[in-house]
């Protein structure tokens, strides 16, 4: 049993390291525990007094009690979910580089799987194929089980299972927008697809909007994104990330 505790006690310990982009040397020289005993902690075999694990868990900020409650999990991964215009590859980045993991974005990984741009697999293939494609590869990328900024398509929530798939496996954070911001930044970066000839684009882009808000609303947390700076964002994505305990906006 006291063997048990100390394995799930070192696996919550490294994720929760592993979440914030830290080292074991940052962890050392924030609580005074030796790297190498935080090496036989993570590794279950270290049998930490009191102390000491209340110095490891104000450096990783969190609690002991965290540390030691088998019903409270690490998610390592960050989801950002929105629609094309949302800011999920800007803020993406930038979150990925501020937590020192890797950003990735789901689509790029689709278009490698099949060899095909996303524009060439819909008009081959059809939704139903990408849909297909897309929970296959989200479950690869989702199999490496490391930490990571995730920007997904902005459909995914239309595929339940996929979607169920993703809010269970990372921390996922809507970015909210306003249909003409949404328009704007795809413009903006040279995009001039959403209007050319189809008169109707930004009022299908309103209702589609209206229809999936109750599906990106099931996301843990929602920031919005309208009128508010990138590093802002960012700063609300780092605390959102790191501390579950925060409410969903």
């Amino acid at each position: 049993m006291a063997d048990d505790l100390l394995t799930s006690l070192g696996r919550r310990a490294r994720a929760q390291r592993l979440s914030r982009g830290l080292t074991l040397r940052d962890i050392a020289e924030r609580s005074g525990v030796s790297a190498r005993f935080l090496v036989q902690l993570e590794a279950g075999r270290g049998n930490i007094s009191v102390r000491r694990l209340a110095d490891v868990a104000r450096a990783l900020d969190t609690t002991p009690a965290s540390l030691l409650t088998p019903d409270a999990p690490v998610r390592s991964i960050v989801a950002l979910l929105g629609l094309r215009g949302a800011g999920k590859t800007t803020i993406g980045r930038r979150l990925a580089k501020r937590r020192r993991v890797p950003f990735v974005e789901l689509d790029r990984r689709i278009e490698q799987a099949a060899d095909l741009s996303l524009g060439e697999l819909f008009t081959l293939h059809g939704e139903d194929y990408y849909r297909r494609l897309e929970r296959e590869v989200l479950e690869d990328v989702l199999k490496d089980e490391r930490p990571m900024v995730l920007a997904t398509g902005g459909g995914i929530v239309a595929s339940p299972d996929t979607f169920a798939l993703l809010r269970r496996a990372a921390v996922t954070v809507w970015l909210r927008a306003r249909p003409e911001d949404h328009w704007n930044r795809v413009v903006r970066q040279g995009d001039r697809r959403p209007m050319a000839d189809h008169p109707q684009a930004m009022a299908d882009l309103r209702a589609l909007l209206t229809t999936r808000e109750p599906l990106y609303a099931m996301a843990d947390h929602t920031i919005d994104t309208s009128n508010t700076r990138p590093g802002a964002i960012v700063d609300t994505l780092e605390r959102l990330a790191t501390d579950k305990r925060l409410p969903t906006d």
